[in-house]
């Protein structure tokens, strides 16, 4: 069996920095040696934005371009979208019959999530999402899933939601595997523990050269820093996090002139902006040329859509046979 990579995004907004070194840069990589699937979670977003159709509407575009602008190769990888793939919802449904709710009120992730939304009461939806998600996951019999650690609770469910099938009807799942990134979660601006789009922390993957400057000059650094030969702390200093992130091999010569004080904090944001600038151009210029062909983007979307729906069915097929739910041939009805 050919291994699959998949992966994806909720549609709730563009693209950023954190999601480029946590999935997107693997991404790249991985569709030169595996056949690769990466979709927009639109039902997903539904979980947090059901109340914000045109929103997600407009960001499938979006993203659609902030996927290709980081080098997703529409002729290596299958690029579609979630709700256009009824066989995931089905499975979905499927899937929540051997779920508990204990098992999804006690996943971490939905708890942080739910705590930093403030929400006091959980919607089904919010709270089946890791169903969903092993839905996601398996329909198309995915074997690597390149993850941030915060989603390790969501994949160890697909995991368990796998075998516990496969041993209630037959062994015709695959058993995901993670695949996490050397930077699984980046410091956002503000020193949060994580950059995000709806703390406004971010740097977004289709920023200008000002934006970055912008963004990198006002971000926090060490404290203690008060003079520019002050003595630094690099470990809790966000440009430092970036330095790490983006050119590491420049880190020994950063870290002594942090600590030393012999390098200042401008000098130093300085060089992460220069740095930046250089990753993210291509990606600008690459992000206008689809951008003006916006007939070409609904194409790639199409095309992949279908590739997608065309091994959904293969998938239920099977599953349908397994859990003797085949009275009857779909093309008999």
């Amino acid at each position: 069996m050919t291994e699959r990579v998949l992966t994806g995004d909720r549609v709730t907004g563009k693209l950023h920095l954190g999601h480029y070194v946590g999935s997107l840069q693997n991404r790249v990589l991985l569709q030169e040696e595996y056949e690769s699937f990466v979709f927009l979670a639109d039902v997903q977003a539904l979980t947090t934005h059901f109340e914000q159709k045109d929103l997600i509407r407009s960001h499938i575009r979006e993203m659609t371009l902030d996927y290709l602008s980081a080098g997703i190769d529409p002729e290596k990888s299958t690029i579609f979208i979630q709700s256009m793939i009824p066989e995931i919802a089905e499975l979905t449904i499927y899937y929540s019959m051997f779920v508990s709710v204990n098992s999804l009120r006690h996943n971490p992730t939905i708890k942080a999530e739910a705590k930093g939304r403030g929400l006091d009461e959980l919607y089904y939806g919010f709270l089946g999402y890791p169903v969903s998600q092993a839905a996601d996951i398996t329909f198309c019999k995915a074997t690597i899933i390149p993850v941030g650690d915060d989603q390790l609770p969501h994949l160890e469910l697909a995991r368990r939601i796998v075998r516990r099938f496969n041993e209630l009807y037959q062994p015709i799942l695959v058993e995901p595997q993670a695949l996490i990134s050397n930077t699984p979660r980046l410091v956002g601006t503000d020193g949060n523990a994580k950059m995000s789009k709806s703390l406004g922390n971010a740097i977004a993957l289709d920023s200008t050269a000002e934006d970055i400057a912008y963004k990198i000059k006002r971000a926090l650094t060490d404290p203690a820093r008060v003079h520019k030969n002050d003595p630094g702390h690099p470990e809790i200093c966000p440009i430092y996090a970036y330095h790490s992130a983006f050119q590491p091999g420049h880190l020994p010569e950063i870290r002594e002139g942090c600590e030393r004080g012999t390098m200042g904090c401008s000098a130093c944001k300085e060089r992460i902006t220069m740095a930046l600038e250089q990753l993210i151009a291509p990606m600008r210029e690459r992000r206008a040329y689809y951008a003006a062909r916006p007939q070409l983007v609904d194409e790639i979307l199409i095309t992949g859509t279908k590739h997608a729906q065309g091994i959904a069915k293969e998938t239920m097929k099977e599953v349908r046979e397994a859990m003797k739910l085949d009275y009857f041939s779909r093309s008999a009805m």
